[in-house]
């Protein structure tokens, strides 16, 4: 038995959740996020709590019972919070600014990195850290990634975007050879 599929999920104050056919429609103000169900899972919506069973107890069954809680957890949680991923920009020159919902970056490149932010993503700058905000945990990381990879931290110097808390293990550079004979 999934021991996450077995918590119900509580829903705060504020936040509706209805069903509407294969979807779990979860809502907090203007912040809307649906959530696909599978015909192998069942979700029942009491007054605060949201429980999920599967149907059958076959391999597919079991492994979406707790994907199919955190998915609605995650729901349920970016409409009351929302999510966050900071990022780190590392570099002599690199730099990087907001314009209204457009981040540019200047990363060392003959040219400028820019970056739309998707409807629900807000991304904010202070000085170094890139913050990407949003409601949609998955969308939050994509994002987040997708920064990231424009210019991956090097193992030599450590310059490049890494996410916030990312230890990056630095290698030695190279060894200078002996100038004494027979050495």
């Amino acid at each position: 038995m999934s021991r996450i599929g077995t918590k119900p999920v509580e829903v705060p104050t504020g936040v509706t959740v209805k069903k509407d056919g294969d979807y779990l429609l979860v809502s907090s103000g203007d912040k809307k996020q649906s959530v696909k169900l599978h015909p192998k899972v069942e979700v029942s919506i009491e007054e605060e709590t949201i429980t999920v069973k599967r149907r059958g107890n076959d391999r597919l069954a079991r492994s979406l019972h707790g994907l199919t809680r955190t998915l609605i957890n995650n729901a349920v949680c970016g409409v009351t919070n929302g999510y966050q991923k900071d990022l780190e920009v590392i570099g002599v020159g690199y730099r990087s600014s907001v314009e209204g919902n457009k981040l540019t970056l200047k990363l060392g490149y003959s040219h400028d990195v820019q970056f739309v932010a998707p409807e629900g993503i807000d991304f904010e700058v202070k000085k170094n850290i890139i913050s990407v905000k949003g409601y949609d945990k998955q969308m939050v990381g994509q994002i987040a990634a997708e920064i990231r990879s424009a210019r991956k931290p090097e193992p030599y110097k450590g310059k490049g975007i890494k996410y916030s808390g990312e230890h990056i293990i630095r290698k030695v550079g190279k060894a200078l050879k002996s100038t004494t004979p027979g050495a």
